[in-house]
């Protein structure tokens, strides 16, 4: 009875008339962004976020979270269309849903991938709504102690599951928490890194790091990639797939729905691993294997399933532990923390209007977006086209003010240059800037707690393995590096063995 109260109570809050247009207008660009390939969702919400300064709480989070599950949704046609993916989460789609666009049939593939998301989306929706609110009422028994040992296993996760090498993505961690260091201490108010310019003060501003590293780093990475753009292959005649399409989508969308959700609360991005290791396992299961990458049905119906329940699914962990799994979700973290709301367990029982409005606006979203994807479906074929090099000046602008809107202040923008110069490099040198940005999100939260964890202990270090929740989280911290590095050591064993 609960459950159906509170669904009640986010129902009466998602379709008011405004909540109802702020979620239209957040799919729609999320949509739009995923569409363009070299935008992405996380440079989008970087920039709108000084435009939900002046919105109700839940209006914005509503918007913002339709940006990043529509853009899922959206990734999936350049990926069908011109082989180029919108959306990392979209790379999986690529290999089975150009080749059926080459075959003639772009408009099953977009259908199929539209039919995939809702329903993925539909069920994660259910799974947030029914498991989330216990996750919650266990993280109210959570002390500092157990909070700073899930922070590290968080960033732990990140590390792990970060493409490349291990080395990289734990340099990414240290500059991110050396970058929250910065600022005025928040016991005793002394000024930590500041080299005494008085704009850093108070910090660097998330936002301009978020848009400098993935927003204008993502301008230089794309211009560079525009040449390899190819040209829409054929025209769309139909979009309804047969019978013989929808039986072999079924059970795809299922174990892709599933999948996706399960992998999409592991910190990292859990809705790109997810839409691979779905790609991966319809492979396996499938009595016709070589059949993929030739446009197999099912190399889209589960990814395309995957990647937008774990889109969905990632704010569980983000509404109930004020914990970012994705650098979306720390970016979602920065826009509760502006509106005045602390993210965690108390967001349930103190703003529940403003939790289960979430929880329904995403079945909503959903529906617009099946509206958005199908119908108008020419339109995002054109707009796809359209060359990188007209947009960027836009992006560039909308960047530049949105930074500067936020402290009229000239600084931010050199800093959000930095950054931007910063995120191009990472980029050529394999190193993913996703990690750097959960770790200076996280960072001032884990010395906040560590301090008060030390305090409660009279600053016996020990406490942390003498607490059953914290030493478990932390054993797990350990075991996950432990379980990664071992094929990296086997190899430097083998070349070693090798070389004598």
């Amino acid at each position: 009875m609960d459950l159906l109260a509170n669904l009640a109570l986010g129902f009466d809050t998602a379709l008011t008339l405004s909540n109802l247009l702020y979620c239209f207008i957040g799919v729609l660009i999320g949509t739009l962004i995923g569409v363009l390939p070299g935008i992405g969702p996380v440079a989008t919400i970087a920039m709108l976020l000084p435009v939900t300064f002046t919105l109700a709480p839940v209006s914005a989070m509503i918007m913002l979270a339709g940006i990043y599950y529509g853009a899922q949704y959206g990734g999936s046609t350049s990926a069908i269309l011109i082989n180029l993916p919108g959306e990392i989460t979209s790379v999986a789609t690529t290999l089975d849903g150009h080749a059926m666009a080459k075959q003639g049939r772009a408009g099953v593939a977009l259908a199929t991938a539209a039919i995939g998301s809702f329903v993925a989306g539909t069920i994660a929706t259910f799974l947030l709504a029914a498991f989330a609110p216990p996750l919650a009422e266990l993280a109210l028994k959570f002390g500092p102690h157990e909070y700073f040992a899930l922070m590290v296993l968080g960033l732990v996760a990140s590390i792990v599951l970060a493409r490349g090498s291990l080395l990289r993505a734990g340099g990414m961690i240290l500059l991110g928490l050396l970058l929250g260091l910065i600022g005025a201490d928040v016991n005793s108010g002394a000024q930590r890194f500041t080299f005494g310019v008085p704009e850093l003060a108070d910090g660097i501003g998330f936002v301009v790091a978020a848009m400098g590293m993935f927003g204008l780093g993502e301008i230089a990475r794309n211009l560079e990639n525009e040449a390899t753009r190819t040209r829409l292959v054929g025209h769309i005649t139909t979009l309804m797939p047969t019978r013989e399409d929808f039986r072999r989508m079924v059970a795809p969308i299922l174990r892709g729905t599933f999948i996706g959700s399960a992998l999409g609360i592991l910190p990292g991005n859990g809705a790109v691993l997810g839409s691979f290791t779905s790609y991966s396992i319809e492979k396996k299961l499938s009595k016709t294997p070589e059949q993929f990458g030739k446009g197999a049905i099912e190399g889209v119906a589960g990814p395309e399933s995957a990647n937008n329940a774990g889109a969905q699914t990632s704010f569980i962990p983000m509404l109930t532990l004020g914990i970012p799994s994705t650098p979306v979700m720390a970016l979602m973290i920065g826009a509760l923390i502006i509106q005045g709301i602390q993210p965690g367990p108390t967001v349930v029982t103190n703003q529940p209007a403003l939790f289960w409005g979430i929880i329904v606006s995403m079945w909503i979203g959903n529906l617009f977006l099946i509206i958005l994807n199908l119908p108008m479906i020419g339109m995002w074929v054109r707009i796809v086209m359209v060359p990188y090099q007209h947009l960027f000046p836009a992006i560039l602008v909308f960047c530049t003010i949105g930074v500067f809107s936020l402290k009229n202040t000239e600084f931010d923008i050199y800093f959000m240059a930095l950054f931007g110069v910063l995120g191009y490099a990472f980029t050529k040198l394999d190193c993913e800037p996703a990690p750097m940005l959960l770790a200076f999100i996280l960072g001032p939260m884990m010395e906040e707690y560590l301090r008060r964890a030390l305090l409660l202990s009279r600053g016996d270090p020990m406490v942390f393995v003498r607490r059953p929740i914290s030493a478990t989280l932390l054993a797990l911290g350990v075991l996950a590096i432990i379980a990664a590095s071992i094929p990296a050591l086997y190899r430097k064993r083998e070349e070693a063995f090798r070389g004598d």
